[in-house]
């Protein structure tokens, strides 16, 4: 399956009775493997978790830590970007090369860009203070 299909699949399994807006993503790993996960709504706003911090959560949680791709898909009639706080999360695991794709399943409309456009000057962690 590609990555577009496996996000397909799990956006079906989102949980989003609040906003009606369906979210899958999909991550490739360096060693070959793939990670998704969705959406997942909470009546105590913020409390939901986002798509992509649910693959990197399945990601981490296997014992992986580098990602080589990413492909996101959501409703609408165009593409969606990911929100602030998953940009920094894929940030944390990815390079800036590294290609997200953006879908959705209204059509085959797709967007392609590098992490480092949708996240420029990302907070890294070669920029915390050490105490040697």
């Amino acid at each position: 399956m590609t990555l577009r299909e496996i996000a397909v699949k799990v956006h079906a399994h989102a949980y989003a009775p609040y906003s009606q807006f369906k979210v899958g993503a999909a991550i490739r790993t360096r060693s070959g493997r793939v990670f998704s996960g969705c959406n997942v709504e909470n009546v105590a706003y913020p409390e939901g978790t986002c798509a992509e911090a649910g693959a990197v959560a399945a990601m981490v949680a296997a014992g992986e830590r580098e990602v080589v791709e990413i492909y996101i898909v959501s409703d609408g009639p165009k593409p969606a970007s990911p929100c602030g706080g998953c940009r920094q999360k894929l940030a944390e695991f990815a390079r800036g090369e590294v290609v997200v794709t953006l879908g959705t399943t209204h059509n085959s409309a797709e967007v392609r860009t590098l992490l480092s456009e949708l996240l420029p000057g990302a907070f890294t962690s070669d920029q915390l203070e050490k105490n040697d």
